[in-house]
């Protein structure tokens, strides 16, 4: 939802200007304002990045603009060299991914005004206390809450892959069925690792969070499971390969038939292990039902394709196990 992110903006814009105009302002201190709608992002760790860079840029592009207009009198040649130089700044202020274009911004409008030194100025210190106003505030208003952040994507990793499990064993058999599968499992993959990423990220903002520091311990554990679900991602991408060879190869034929009946509660002991290990839970009654079924089809058919479509829930059991150690 971007309602509080933009709430939260306008309510830190309106206490910069205000604090700007407390500081003896004479004109409108646009520039304090501008700072949290160019800087706030949706952690706090990329919100004090974006405001540093914006920061140093605005010094960067002052101290080059009036410079430039001190020695020289506005031309296209000039302008050229200022705008090369403030580029050349801006890819030594960045974030190493993304050129920093403040500065070129900045030298422009200093360039350009009628009044540089003061016009430079006005715009040093109104971004100056802005920042400071924006890095203060910014964690204690309406703060992401990461605990709760990560325990949705344990719970949507849990539901990923206990979903893929039922579904890449339905598909044993159909050639048609296990095509779409695999590609549905390539796409849960793909979702399952951006939780990953989001669960460091969340529990990365807990150092920039005061109010929420106290669940450092709690994101960190809930950070340890959503990765042990990541790790099974590559287990589920080798279940859904193995089903669409074999139906492919094979056809309705009655082994595969055979393997999906004796599968599938294997599938759903599996599904509920890994929603015991995402949730904190203890996994092992249901990895135990699982490790049964498993050495019963094993029994059943001890042929090299049971072993193969066999191998990715025992290694997927294995990480379960491992939670408990």
């Amino acid at each position: 939802m971007q309602g509080p992110a933009a709430l939260r903006i306008l309510v830190i814009a309106v206490l910069c200007w205000q604090t700007a105009l407390w500081a003896g302002a004479d004109q409108p201190p646009v520039f304090a304002a501008i700072v949290p709608l160019l800087s706030l992002r949706g952690d706090s760790a990329s919100s004090l990045v974006a405001l540093l860079l914006r920061i140093l840029g605005v010094m960067a592009g002052v101290a080059l603009g009036v410079t430039m207009v001190s020695l020289f009198r506005p031309t296209t040649l000039v302008l050229a060299v200022v705008m090369a130089l403030a580029l050349l700044c801006g890819t030594v202020i960045s974030s190493g991914t993304t050129l920093n274009v403040q500065v070129a911004v900045t030298s422009l409008l200093v360039f350009a005004n009628p009044s540089p030194e003061a016009y430079g100025f006005a715009r040093l210190w109104e971004n100056a206390l802005g920042g400071a106003v924006t890095a203060v505030l910014a964690p204690l208003l309406w703060p992401r809450d990461p605990c709760r952040e990560a325990a949705t994507l344990a719970r949507e990793c849990a539901a990923g892959l206990a979903e893929g499990l039922v579904r890449s064993t339905r598909a044993i058999g159909s050639a048609d069925a296990a095509g779409a599968n695999r590609t549905a499992a390539r796409a849960e993959a793909d979702r399952l690792r951006r939780y990953g990423t989001q669960a460091r990220e969340a529990e990365q903002a807990m150092r920039f969070n005061p109010l929420r520091r106290r669940h450092r311990a709690e994101v960190t554990e809930l950070g340890d499971r959503i990765d042990r679900a990541v790790r099974a991602v590559p287990h589920l991408l080798a279940l859904a390969a193995e089903v669409e060879f074999f139906s492919v190869r094979d056809g309705p034929a009655p082994a595969l038939s055979r393997a999906r009946t004796a599968l599938l509660p294997v599938a759903e002991a599996t599904g509920r292990a890994l929603e015991s290990v995402l949730a904190g839970r203890d996994p092992r009654t249901d990895t135990d039902t699982a490790r049964a079924a498993l050495a019963r089809y094993a029994r059943q058919d001890p042929e090299p394709m049971g072993v193969v479509l066999r191998r990715p829930f025992t290694r997927i059991l294995d990480l379960c196990d491992d939670s408990r150690s």
